[in-house]
């Protein structure tokens, strides 16, 4: 049975398919590779950040852009949220909205 991709909202998945070339072809081919093999890629294509969130980590020559997601019982993978990195830091509010989005997602099963 293979992995399959869920997205938070339309919104998010047309935000996600509207990121710049080499950021959306890295996307893709990272999730092809997750609904084969499953959400841990490992670095430095994927990284936990605690309390079941990660982050697909997307670098092309427009930038770099992070895909936070959890997982779903039924080999299920929830996008949350994206961001384009304009810092080193992941800003403290684009995680809060991953985690509670990810609690939204849990408590809807």
């Amino acid at each position: 049975m293979t992995w399959k991709i869920e997205y938070y909202d339309e919104g998010l998945e047309e935000e996600i398919f509207a990121l710049p070339d080499t950021l959306l072809a890295r996307y893709i081919k990272l999730t092809d590779l997750m609904k084969e093999h499953g959400s841990d890629l490992g670095m430095p294509r994927t990284e936990p950040l605690g309390k079941g969130l990660f982050e697909l980590r997307l670098k092309g020559k427009e930038g770099i852009a992070r895909v936070f997601y959890c997982t779903m019982v039924g080999k299920k993978i929830y996008m949350l949220h994206c961001i384009i990195k304009k810092t080193e830091k992941t800003p403290n509010k684009e995680l809060a909205l991953a985690r509670k989005r990810m609690r939204e997602v849990k408590d809807n099963v």
